[in-house]
């Protein structure tokens, strides 16, 4: 004769065993080089970091991950495509073009890499965030003008939001940049985080 408590285990059974497994926590890939990947700050304290904790704070569930390697270039990052992709971001921000415009890379090289970046996630499915940079000042106008144009050109091509300028209102705060000039202390780091919240909140859901 069937207890009464095997009865009920075994009227319990199917909702047990055909329970819908839980949702996976959505990506947001950072993907870029030195800056993304947090070089001369301590581990835990790179922009991704802080984003990470910025939206964990407000009640967003996202799984932020840092895929920056200090000294790629935009070609570097082609390269690096289909690693990441294996990740189904469901958001990238990519952060790319600073190493070849200290290295002198034609600009059409970069373009032409920064495009195949945005329209590879894109056609995976993912959301794009764009990060632009400028060079320093020695570099002359008429190198500096088209680098920076390449982000604005590419954002409008294939509608993605732009952040013009990484470093908006970074340099202007002491202590946010290391003593090479180049890179974001853990101060400017969080303000790097701060500039993308504005982009990357209204992409998406609670």
């Amino acid at each position: 004769m069937i207890s009464r408590l095997a009865l009920i285990a075994a009227l319990l059974l199917p909702l047990t065993a055909y329970a819908a497994p839980p949702r996976p926590v959505p990506v947001i890939v950072c993907f870029g080089d030195s800056i993304t990947a947090g070089y001369g700050v301590a581990p835990g304290r790179a922009y991704p970091d802080d984003l990470q904790n910025d939206l964990d704070s407000r009640g967003y569930h996202y799984k932020v991950i840092n895929s920056g390697i200090s000294g790629n270039t935009s070609k570097d990052g082609v390269d690096r495509l289909k690693d990441v992709l294996r990740l189904h971001p469901a958001i990238a921000i990519v952060e790319f073009g600073g190493n070849d415009g200290l290295r002198g890379i034609p600009i059409a090289d970069t373009r032409r890499n920064l495009e195949s970046i945005v329209s590879t996630f894109l056609q995976s499915g993912s959301k794009v965030i764009l990060a632009g940079i400028t060079l320093p000042p020695n570099y002359g106008a008429d190198y500096i003008k088209p680098f920076d144009e390449t982000y604005r050109l590419i954002a409008a091509k294939y509608h993605v939001p732009l952040l013009p300028m990484l470093y908006a209102n970074v340099y202007a705060v002491p202590g946010a940049i290391q003593d090479d000039g180049i890179h974001p202390t853990a101060k400017g780091a969080q303000l790097v985080a701060d500039n993308f919240l504005p982009l990357l909140l209204p992409l998406l859901h609670k």
